[in-house]
């Protein structure tokens, strides 16, 4: 019985934004690592709105291998997460790996998170064992990884690497949300009954560059934190009370200061240094009620997440250009 005819057992899910460069690289390792697996698999690109070449090179592979192979494409550039839901919701296997396209998540490693899931866990994430990145990426990830794990109790050792296994009833759930924006592992991580992680290899990036900047990333954590705990909000809070019983005591100091000494000009400085930290507390918090506020506006307006222009699947090579195309609107 060949791939085409039997139900997937594997489905791994990798998001393409702009990766001309390396998906030939890609290819030639990600299928014979599966082919060595002696499992039905499947594999789901979905293009997030790539502006270069892509496309062309993902619907050539589709062409090439369209038994396990199935292209999703946007309409526009809606996000790494987004891509990663998207392709959740084409999967079919009980077993679901995402999978970053630049290589820097060996593709011969996914038999160990395989292996893993076969002992029990529904979830398994991984951990680098060599970090490729550069010094100041690496400090900043482990930094926001304590404080993200402090504040939302989500116990993800190496957040920023997408090498991760998910059984069939975690993924199911996380089909039912309904999110706009959102962490996919830590959403995972809070449906999953026994989750655990695993030490993978780690290697530099094959071709072009890094879709992540220092502002992608303190989003993404703003994201995180917000979308999965109201720490922040309470924190500020205390703090907003602990400062507002400061001042009072201030203000009584200063009235009896006045009465027993007199007026005085030589405060006049710390008052002024007094008032500036006090209104750059304010400016934080209400830029941290924006973040709750601004995620709450997006929801509620209900607008589809992402919008699936085609999709490239099960039609045989020779008819893959005229045939097999599926249009989607997506409405939820």
């Amino acid at each position: 019985m060949t791939a085409v005819t039997m139900k997937p057992e594997v489905s791994v899910v990798i998001p393409v934004y702009n990766e001309e460069a390396g998906l030939a690289n890609l290819f030639a390792r990600l299928y014979p690592a599966m082919d060595a697996l002696g499992l039905p698999y499947e594999i789901i690109f979905v293009n997030d709105g790539s502006r270069d070449n892509s496309v062309s090179i993902l619907a050539e592979q589709y062409r090439k291998r369209p038994d396990v192979t199935r292209v999703v494409l946007f309409n526009g550039n809606y996000g790494q997460h987004m891509a990663i839901l998207a392709g959740f919701e084409q999967t079919h296997g009980q077993i679901v790996i995402t999978l970053d396209a630049d290589l820097q998540n060996p593709p011969e490693e996914i038999h160990k998170l395989i292996a893993k899931m076969r002992e029990g866990y529904d979830y398994v994430g991984s951990i680098r064992r060599k970090r490729q990145d550069t010094a100041w990426r690496t400090v900043a990830s482990k930094a926001m990884n304590r404080l993200r794990e402090r504040i939302t109790n989500i116990h993800i050792t190496d957040q920023g690497n997408m090498l991760r296994a998910y059984g069939r009833n975690v993924i199911d759930l996380v089909n039912q949300c309904g999110e706009v924006n959102t962490f996919v592992p830590a959403l995972a991580y809070k449906f999953a009954r026994k989750p655990t992680e695993i030490v993978v290899e780690h290697e530099e990036r094959a071709a072009g560059e890094s879709k992540y900047s220092l502002y992608s990333l303190i989003r993404l954590n703003f994201d995180l934190m917000t979308g999965f705990s109201l720490v922040p909000l309470q924190m500020f809070s205390l703090l907003g009370m602990t400062l507002s019983l400061l001042s009072a005591l201030l203000v009584v100091v200063l009235i009896f200061r006045r009465f027993l000494l007199g007026a005085e000009a030589e405060g006049v400085f710390t008052l002024f240094a007094i008032a500036f930290f006090f209104m750059g507390v304010i400016l934080f918090g209400i830029g941290l009620v924006g973040e709750y506020v601004g995620r709450i506006y997006q929801q509620v307006r209900a607008r589809p997440r992402y919008v699936v222009a085609t999709i490239l699947q099960g039609m045989p090579a020779d008819h893959a250009e005229t045939e097999g195309i599926e249009k989607r609107q997506v409405v939820r």
